[in-house]
């Protein structure tokens, strides 16, 4: 993942410096930089929260120029997306498809907010390479600038996430569940027209769930006590164990059928 550098240019309210302060410490980022602030005080510091050190670390600075040294990429973020290739200088692309974009970059990126009434100047803009916008209400597209940086900034952070997934049970796994099932079936004297029928519909949840492992191996607990409580703690001859591929053929023979 590359380094970003978020650049506030001359922001009015010191409110949303801190908001957007608060956001950049919840999603990991740390490098801030204001050109032309408005004057940082006591509604930034309450705004900010636990993030006040990264507004204490800011780097205030008079010029874009100063406020771009040493980046490989700039990001611009707007209100209006591009309807027409033609009449702009960046095709804009949201969020996460930035975030997937640049994930592998290993450089410098600076992700630019402009000022809350206009926005970025045409000039900055055309020196971006990057256009962020965010998808909105047609009848109202332009965010909070708070509200729109941790919009960017939790697609950043969730792109590096990496989550965890559990183990899912195997094809074996999940025969022997079906193969238990009928075997309960069997046990509780269930109508012989019906089990074609409700073994199909316990595949087919069965399928839809695609349990993990510890899901396998609880809900076998339960058939297991099931059928030894309904054969009173003998459980029954295994019957011939079919391929999964036979299996789910009879079975889809029985939806047919019905």
């Amino acid at each position: 993942m590359p380094h970003f550098r978020v650049v506030l240019v001359e922001p009015l309210h010191d409110g949303n410096v801190g908001a957007i302060a608060r956001s950049m410490k919840n999603f990991g980022l740390e490098e801030l930089v204001l050109v032309r602030p408005c004057a940082i005080g006591e509604e930034a510091i309450k705004r900010a929260m636990h993030a006040t050190d990264i507004l204490k670390n800011a780097k205030r600075v008079f010029t874009d120029e100063e406020a771009l040294q040493g980046v490989d990429f700039v990001a611009a973020t707007s209100g209006i997306d591009t309807c027409n290739e033609k009449h702009f200088a960046r095709i804009s692309m949201t969020p996460k498809e930035f975030s997937q974009k640049i994930k592998e970059f290993d450089g410098t990126i600076a992700i630019l907010f402009g000022r809350e009434d206009f926005g970025l100047d045409k000039e900055l803009l055309r020196r971006c390479d990057f256009l962020i916008t965010i998808p909105a209400n047609p009848a109202y597209t332009i965010l909070n600038i708070s509200h729109a940086a941790a919009i960017v900034f939790y697609e950043l952070f969730a792109t590096g996430v990496e989550r965890w997934e559990p183990q899912l049970a195997s094809e074996m796994e999940t025969e022997k569940l079906h193969e238990y099932f009928a075997m309960l079936l069997d046990c509780i004297d269930w109508p012989e027209h019906k089990k074609g029928k409700t073994k199909v519909m316990f595949r087919r949840i069965v399928s839809r769930a695609v349990p993990s492992t510890w899901e396998f191996h609880s809900l076998m607990g339960v058939l297991d006590n099931a059928i030894k409580e309904a054969t009173h703690g003998e459980l029954p001859k295994k019957r011939p164990r079919k391929t999964s591929s036979k299996a789910k053929k009879d079975d889809a023979k029985t939806e047919l059928e019905s």
